[in-house]
């Protein structure tokens, strides 16, 4: 999760959001393949240099493009041709989440299995039941781990 949001991840992300736009406007003819060739081969980041020019120009998105166009040379013109800040932003950021929650899914089905075990495996141990903070009938806790079970089953 932590790789999910450092710096070096958002960056990669904004990166590849910038190249699959310069890919749909080279496939409309609006890019020359051998610039689309040399940005897909060139095109790079250095965090330190971005949060250097970030420290002058106040703007991370303009600050992440002046890095690779360092990079890339004179066809950097072609990168963010037709978007927004927003675009880049936004769109990174869903990507991100869409990250996030596939990690987050596997450890709840990694949680369900166990809870599942649990259940099986204590369905004949007796534990006092509870209601409203006292004693209440019986039950096992191979209930109480079906049922928490259920609930992680209906979060996920």
């Amino acid at each position: 999760m932590t790789y999910i949001w450092s710096p070096e991840n958002r960056f990669r992300k904004w990166l590849e959001i910038e190249i699959l736009a310069c890919e749909a406007l080279a496939a409309r003819g609006k890019i020359p393949a051998e610039s689309l060739e040399n940005i897909k081969e060139k095109a790079g980041f250095d965090i330190q240099k971005i949060d250097e020019i970030e420290e002058t120009v106040k703007h991370d998105v303009i600050a992440f493009l002046t890095s690779v166009s360092e990079r890339v040379g004179a066809d950097a013109r072609y990168i963010h041709m037709g978007l927004t800040s927003s675009d880049i932003l936004d769109t990174s950021l869903a990507v991100l989440l869409k990250e996030a929650s596939e990690l987050l899914i596997a450890d709840l089905d990694e949680l369900l299995a166990v809870l599942k075990d649990r259940a099986f495996e204590y369905k004949d141990t007796v534990m006092i039941g509870r209601s409203h903070g006292i004693h209440a009938e019986p039950i096992t806790f191979g209930l109480k781990m079906a049922l928490w079970y259920q609930e992680m089953e209906r979060n996920r």
